[in-house]
């Protein structure tokens, strides 16, 4: 596919961005379109998956047939199967009548089903049955139907994870994911950030008939490091917020700043998206990295503290020369606490001692002691006590947990059963 392709399906799609990631989605969405494989959709919640949908109904030879989307965790599991596939009359208490089915109804069209991962397992068996022979059963009937519909998924969540779980069929999976492609988060998609805010910037100032609000260089930066972790979708109403309180159409950096959510604006963003080994130890690394530097930080601070301490006599030097085990037991005496802040997670830090042959403690050596403890720190433990707090923040919500530790979801289930956090 050509760059003018390419940007005439933006066009006619109302598709913003230049990153390499988006182009490569919508290249793929647009070799798949003729054929009539189906195809599975994933990315994070308001990255703009339905855009997708839509490029490969429209670039089908199926275009001129109907297409229904139908968000699948909107369904209530009781009547998921009438909606999808329809109903004889009598069939459960409310059934006045035979109702046809999406799956009938849409014959020789195109059905997307969104968050296709909230789907009841029950449902999951008849939906296999659709996708190999064409066939389905209406609720309340025996009389096997045939229809001709092709079918594209999207979700938010890990498939292959919830296979693992027993909460996907295994089998569906691999029938959805004939063809996959994956839309990038907002975060991972650089200056696109900021050409979606002046589109939706020049949007709102037609619709409230106001002049257009631009941001100055510093807000830009902001913008285009903050995470999103709502994506197009919170970047939109973020936006139209802007656009309708603010008499300043000159937006600065703290005016931007009200307006993002304070937990998230300072995380890294170090989930790098997408799929497959390579991504998944890129996480890892990143969030070893990320202990480390935090480590290295805390005993910078702690080595100035009790250096200070020492010096303006906080700490008298005399008394710890005559009590050799001054630094001992800290866990009890709680000799020199000191707060520390990071990412929203504040713990109590504590001298301890090293064991050694000698019992010289003395205000000599107390620089040493701290290095040796610094040495023998271990980064599984302080990993483990990361992910223990950011599942306590987010009430054992891993998905939230894995955004606020900067990991990806499937990254952050493997380690909750490695080191066998309940």
């Amino acid at each position: 596919m050509n760059n003018n392709e390419l940007l005439s399906i933006k066009q006619r799609f109302g598709i913003i961005g230049t990153s390499q990631k988006l182009n490569h989605a919508i290249q793929v969405a647009a070799q798949v379109a003729p054929t009539d494989m189906t195809v599975l959709i994933t990315g994070e919640s308001g990255s703009g998956k339905e855009s997708f949908s839509k490029i490969i109904h429209q670039l089908s030879p199926r275009k001129h047939g109907k297409f229904i989307a139908i968000n699948c965790g909107a369904i209530p599991e009781g009547t998921i199967d009438s909606e999808l596939f329809g109903h004889e009359k009598g069939s459960f208490t409310g059934a006045y009548e035979a109702r046809k089915g999406y799956f009938e109804d849409t014959n020789g069209g195109t059905i997307f089903l969104d968050e296709i991962g909230e789907m009841p397992v029950q449902t999951q068996a008849r939906l296999l049955r659709v996708l190999e022979n064409g066939e389905f059963i209406k609720v309340g009937s025996s009389k096997v139907l045939k229809t001709d519909v092709r079918v594209v998924a999207a979700t938010n969540v890990n498939l292959s994870e919830a296979v693992e779980r027993g909460k996907f069929r295994e089998d569906l999976y691999y029938r959805l994911s004939t063809v996959p492609i994956f839309v990038p988060p907002l975060r991972e998609r650089g200056q696109d950030i900021d050409l979606l805010f002046r589109k939706f910037a020049s949007d709102f100032a037609e619709k409230y008939r106001v002049e257009s609000v631009k941001l100055d260089d510093q807000a830009k930066e902001i913008l285009i490091r903050y995470r999103f972790p709502g994506n197009i979708r919170q970047l939109k109403n973020l936006v139209e917020q802007i656009s309708a309180l603010e008499l300043d159409r000159i937006i600065s950096a703290d005016t931007l700043t009200k307006y993002l959510p304070q937990n998230n604006s300072s995380l890294p963003a170090l989930y790098k998206g997408g799929q497959g080994e390579n991504s998944e130890n890129l996480n890892e690394r990143d969030l070893l990295y990320k202990v480390l530097f935090d480590m290295k930080k805390d005993m910078n601070d702690l080595k100035k503290l009790v250096h200070d301490m020492l010096e303006t006599g906080a700490i008298d030097k005399d008394a710890i020369n005559e009590n050799p085990n001054l630094f001992r037991n800290l866990d009890e005496e709680k000799l020199i606490p000191e707060e520390i802040t990071k990412n929203d997670f504040t713990e109590p830090i504590y001298i301890q001692p090293t064991t050694t042959d000698s019992d010289d403690y003395s205000y000599d050596n107390v620089h040493d002691i701290v290095h040796e403890e610094d040495e023998s720190l271990s980064i599984e433990e302080k990993e483990k006590e990361l992910i223990i707090k950011a599942l306590r923040k987010n009430n054992n919500k891993r998905k939230y947990a894995a955004q606020d530790l900067g990991i990806s979801e499937r990254t952050l289930y493997r380690k909750i059963k490695q080191y066998e956090i309940d």
